[in-house]
């Protein structure tokens, strides 16, 4: 039987190492499509992982890949320090496909010419492709495809052959089938580009030859069996949040270890209306744990006091979250009369998480995850991450498996450090009472509205520092103007704003300004990403 225990009072080692898959690497030029590529290959059921164009081929080839794909970049190929592809790399005997700069970066070294013919294509365009090439069997002739490049390929190199053209393009796509090499100049990983999917897969199953073999039960099966052999029978606790990543994860440790698992929440002070309650019920109810339930905000809360700038939050938030669970953890040994100390602490970080905040070898940092690049450098705990390579709709495919309910699992993201980057401005208790309260409206009439699966995200941001005038009660007001941000995603890597009804904007913001005091105004932010992130800081 499940206990749950409350505590007053509580307080990286990367070493995950798996059997990996047959690996699709993605190529990094620099592109802001990068992730997107790597996410297309996973829809085509094969493992993929984004590596950077200046990693040397000696360990390109040492990661024994089973295919390649060169992504798009801002450069001229024929600039001075443009990046360059390596021809051993080309010429090792793995299937490749180059997309734009990866296309043109693919001619060059192979012995092509790339130039700058001075018409530029840029969006959509009408493409005409030879029906009998490898990546164009069975599609119609003419195509639209999304383009974004300046320069194009004037000749291709001995033993390739031009398969696609444009208007403007002579040379749009071209292929070496004996090869096994291939190269496009659209972007066939944006849904701009009508069969750009069906030209990605063409070029994994057929043109190298791999299985779609990267399923649901195939990676559930293989992470229980990687977390059970790095635990053996020791404890290990987990940083429970009450989100779908940290919940994902910790039904998937407990799958392998049982009873070694124990979950730590820690209520920081920062959280959503009802979330320490939902998570002290229903998702004991869904899995059994053994869950600890940790006061800690008014530590939170002093820490945060003052404090503006929103990486010195991230950082302030992930230390204290580590001393919380060293403290539990010792109150763990004490519990079960262990000699050794609690070493492993599972977390629920994702893929993204770790290309965002710039753990990845070449990835530049966008923001720091309090959870990847927030944890103190003393950490004594090694990190259990059995979701680090995963994107959001399998971590939610992987708890479907695990048995987890559906209102958990299609949960929307939150950011672990809660509201605290949800208020642009000082934390304070009476700041995070009016954006508790508004974020519990949006919520609500998203819900009424049946939304919930329409919008991927809804951060509802309080305006701290702004002080904007208003009418109410026929008199002059001064308050905080709120922020709506609802937008949709398939993987939090792109994002664009999600055009929700008039009417249900209207009925949020009409309960907002009358319900939440101290609030005047409420805006929305229509912005996609890129370029801004989904959340504001």
């Amino acid at each position: 039987m499940s206990k749950v225990l409350t505590s007053s009072t509580a307080s990286e080692r990367r070493d995950d190492s798996e059997t990996e898959p047959a690996t699709v690497l993605v190529i990094n030029f620099g592109a802001q499509y990068a992730q997107l590529i790597a996410r297309r290959i996973r829809e085509a059921r094969v493992y993929s992982e984004i590596v950077p164009a200046s990693m040397p081929t000696s360990q390109i080839l040492g990661r024994r890949p089973a295919a390649l794909i060169l992504s798009g970049g801002p450069a001229s190929v024929y600039a001075p320090n443009a990046p360059r592809v390596d021809p051993d790399l080309l010429n090792a005997g793995i299937p490749v496909l180059g997309i734009c700069y990866g296309f043109q970066a693919m001619a060059m070294a192979l012995g092509g010419e790339v130039e700058q013919t001075g018409i530029a294509e840029s969006g959509r365009t009408k493409a005409t492709v030879d029906t009998s090439s490898l990546l164009f069997a069975g599609q119609p002739d003419g195509q639209e495809v999304w383009m974004s490049h300046n320069d194009s390929v004037r000749a291709i190199p001995r033993g390739f052959r031009s398969i696609a053209s444009t208007n403007g393009t002579r040379v749009a796509a071209m292929q070496d089938q004996a090869g096994r090499l291939f190269g496009v100049q659209w972007h066939p990983e944006v849904l701009h580009t009508a069969h750009g999917q069906e030209l990605i897969e063409r070029f994994l199953h057929q043109g190298a030859g791999l299985r779609p073999s990267w399923t649901t039960s195939g990676i559930l099966a293989e992470k229980i069996a990687t977390v059970r052999k790095r635990i053996g029978d020791r404890h290990v606790i987990c940083g429970l949040s009450g989100g779908v990543d940290s919940a994902v994860a910790a039904a998937l440790v407990h799958e392998a270890v049982g009873d070694q698992l124990i979950c730590v929440f820690v209520d920081h002070g920062l959280l959503r209306q009802g979330e320490r309650e939902q998570v002290a019920t229903d998702f004991v109810n869904a899995t059994g744990v053994d869950l600890r339930i940790v006061d800690a905000r008014e530590r939170f809360l002093d820490e945060l006091q003052d404090v503006v700038e929103p990486e010195a939050k991230r950082r302030i938030i992930g230390r204290e979250f580590i001393r919380e669970f060293e403290g539990e953890a010792a109150r763990i040994v004490e519990d079960f009369g262990q000699s050794e100390p609690v070493e492993f602490l599972v977390q629920g970080t994702l893929y993204p998480d770790v290309v965002e905040s710039g753990a990845t070898e070449g990835s530049t940092v966008i923001k720091t995850h309090h959870n990847v690049g927030g944890l103190p450098s003393d950490l004594k705990f090694q990190l259990i991450e059995p979701l680090s390579t995963l994107f959001k709709d399998e971590v939610r495919a992987l708890g479907l498996e695990l048995g987890l309910p559906e209102a958990m699992v299609w949960r929307h993201p939150f950011p672990g450090p809660g509201l605290a980057i949800r208020i642009v401005g000082a934390v304070t208790e009476e700041r995070l009472a009016v954006l508790r309260k508004a974020d519990a409206i949006a919520r609500d009439e998203l819900t009424a509205a049946g939304l919930d699966r329409m919008v991927w995200q809804f951060p509802v941001v309080l305006l701290a520092d702004v002080e904007t005038v208003g009418v109410q009660g026929d008199g002059r007001t001064v308050g905080y103007p709120i922020v709506l941000r609802p937008v949709s995603s398939e993987d939090a890597m792109t994002a664009d704003w999600y055009r929700l009804d008039y009417d249900v904007l209207e009925r949020i913001s009409s309960r907002i300004t009358n319900e939440v005091p101290g609030v005047n105004r409420v805006v929305l932010d229509v912005t996609s990403k890129p370029p801004g992130t989904i959340e504001w800081q």
